[in-house]
């Protein structure tokens, strides 16, 4: 049998000769070969993974490219270490890879001739460079992972050139991502400075010989700073709404399941193996900011994720919402909450996919995504409304779902440590699934009265949108159904399946042995970590779960049906809410004004908040 730590480079080099391929006979085969041709990479690349998922077991599988091994505890080679939790994100993002190719088998015009075998290559880039990133052991080369999976996120965002709105949502996206990503590599810079490694274990260990600075504040900052952008953290979160109004919907199924997941993953790696040492960033300072961080995401992802009427858009702030407590839950450092967030992650994956998927056919057959405009025009999509509504009922944490119970153990891990996270995420929660719920409620279902057509929000209304297909009128292809439908019972079987808690649980105790990994990496030996965290269902867990999908349903049913009471009936409630909204809801929706200039100053506003937030922890 073919070794675990030769199989780790080949997992990133199936997708790159791939989309090789692609591109030099993309031009001479018909489309349909090139889909099967990249579908087939892609499950071959997920099978890889598959294997290497089961064999890495408790412990690392660790592959020094060209066998450049460490000398004298300093090394120049570049090492691919997977566990558990790194190979199940890299597993997440080829599963997803496999489900966005098979979606967009019918989703497209024909391209042009010199087009032709673009965008399936393009997918198969990206996943090189998302499995690439939860793979490597080097710093420096998850920085070029990660601007390979940018730009590519780019090139997939602006991919209809002939609008202009996605090239303008494409240059908003690249533009913050690469000053952010500058930052990333004067951070790498100085850690290079002070240490002469590029490898997050012997950084590591060599940073465990000075004491905490400046210099070392600063590296750190500059070096989570591209990853928070990339994860939507709030104040860095701008582009993602903008970028994901305008992208193709088999791309927001990516960008949204799993690249800003990987975000949120590259914060915590690298602090846990590179600033997480006896002289490094103390871990209080870490939690409190992480912590902070994601309780300001998590709410105001929530906030404009109920005001928005592009469906698009209101995904994406749930995106950022749940970003924020997946932020809480890694900040947490904590194996339970680690293991509850990536369930959490990988359930959210298969959930939210399935709702852009499901967007994708309303676009497919009216060529709008507004919520007020498409009211009762998706009766006629029974199938695609119920997925619609049972995937709101999952984003809200519905038990069984996979998020429930990633929700459910996260959620105790965070009151466990402070009792009013647990408010948090079961109010985003509620929210989030509430919106998607309203929605699917007025659009596939005609409940409610219609809702007055208002042309003051123009731009972020969801009318007027170039249909993704030359005839909106066909019958909506098969493919861009079941592919939803099989995502959300993938999100389903996570949260049925003993195994696959147990087996997350194993990961997320590897993740946070830190001293694990850099003996593994290294050559040394360490102490064997304690036992994995338990995943199974609790009384509590299912309480709250239920708690917030009740919630959830009570949020849409009111926004549907209370506008229809008598004016008398809802003072009570107006009068409370009017000043919330005056001073807190109309500004923040002017924060985001859609203008590069406001998006630069606040990435700068927001790492200057960074750096004083940690320092004045130290």
């Amino acid at each position: 049998m073919l070794d675990p730590s030769r199989m780790l480079p080949l997992t990133v080099a199936l997708p790159l000769l791939g989309a090789a391929l692609l591109v030099v006979a993309g031009r001479l085969l018909p489309r349909t070969a090139n889909d099967v041709l990249a579908t087939a990479v892609a499950v071959t690349t997920c099978a890889a993974l598959t294997v290497l998922w089961l064999r890495a077991g408790d412990g690392r599988v660790v592959s020094w490219a060209g066998g450049w091994r460490p000398r004298h505890g300093e090394s120049v080679g570049i090492v691919l270490v997977g566990d558990r939790l790194g190979i199940g994100l890299a597993l997440l993002a080829a599963v997803l890879i496999v489900a966005v190719l098979a979606y967009s088998w019918r989703y497209f015009d024909e391209p042009p001739e010199r087009h032709r075998g673009s965008f399936p290559a393009l997918l198969l880039l990206f996943e090189a460079g998302m499995c690439g990133f939860a793979l490597t052991g080097d710093l420096f080369d998850a920085f070029v992972f990660f601007e390979l999976m940018g730009v590519c996120a780019y090139a997939l965002t602006g991919y209809r050139v002939e609008d202009s709105r996605p090239l303008h949502g494409a240059l908003t996206f690249g533009v913050v991502n690469s000053l952010a990503a500058y930052g990333t590599l004067l951070g790498i810079g100085l850690l290079y400075a002070r240490t002469g490694e590029l490898g997050m274990a012997q950084i590591g260990a060599q940073l465990a010989g000075h004491h905490t600075d400046a210099l070392l504040v600063t590296a750190f900052v500059l070096t989570v700073t591209s990853m928070l952008v990339k994860a939507a953290a709030v104040p860095f979160h701008f582009w993602l709404p903008d970028a994901h109004a305008v992208a193709p919907t088999p791309v927001c199924m990516l960008m949204s399941g799993v690249m800003v997941e990987l975000g949120v993953y590259g914060t915590a790696r690298i602090y846990g193996t590179v600033f997480a040492g006896p002289h490094g960033i103390p871990a209080h300072a870490y939690q409190h900011t992480m912590i902070g961080i994601g309780v300001l995401t998590a709410l105001v992802g929530a906030v404009m994720c109920w005001q928005q009427r592009h469906l698009k858009r209101l995904l994406a702030f749930s995106t950022i919402g749940h970003t924020g407590l997946f932020l809480i839950g890694l900040g947490l450092l904590d194996p339970h909450a680690t293991a509850g967030t990536a369930l959490y992650v990988a359930g959210h994956a298969g959930t939210k996919a399935a709702l852009f998927g499901l967007v994708g056919v309303l676009l497919d057959r009216h060529g709008s995504v507004d919520e007020h405009a498409l009211h009762g025009r998706g009766r006629e999509l029974r199938l695609a409304g119920g997925l619609f509504l049972l995937g709101g009922l999952a984003l809200s944490g519905l038990p069984p779902f996979g998020t429930g119970l990633g929700k459910a153990l996260a959620e105790h891990a965070a009151g466990e440590y402070a009792g009013w996270l647990t408010a948090v995420y079961v109010l985003v929660s509620a929210v989030t699934g509430g919106a998607v719920l309203r929605a699917g409620l007025r659009v596939f279902g005609g409940a409610g009265p219609a809702p007055r057509r208002s042309h003051a929000d123009i731009e972020t209304s969801g009318e007027g949108e170039e249909p993704e297909v030359r005839d909106p009128r066909r019958a909506v292809p098969l493919t861009m159904t079941v592919v939803p439908g099989l995502l959300l019972a993938g999100s389903l079987a996570l949260g049925v399946l003993p195994g696959a808690g147990r087996a997350v649980a194993a990961g997320a105790r590897a993740f946070g042995d830190r001293a694990g990994y850099l003996a593994d990496v290294t050559g040394a030996h360490a102490a064997l970590p304690p036992p994995p965290p338990p995943t199974a269902w609790t009384g509590s867990g299912l309480l709250l779960g239920l708690l917030s999908c009740g919630l959830a349903i009570a949020f849409a049913a009111a926004a549907v049906w209370l506008p229809a009471a008598p004016e008398r009936a809802l003072r009570v409630l107006r009068r409370p809410a009017g000043p919330a909204h005056r001073f807190a809801v109309v500004p923040l929706r002017r924060l985001h004004s859609g203008l590069l200039g406001d998006y630069l100053m606040w990435l700068t506003v927001g790492m200057a908040a960074l750096l004083l937030a940690v320092g004045a922890q130290l």
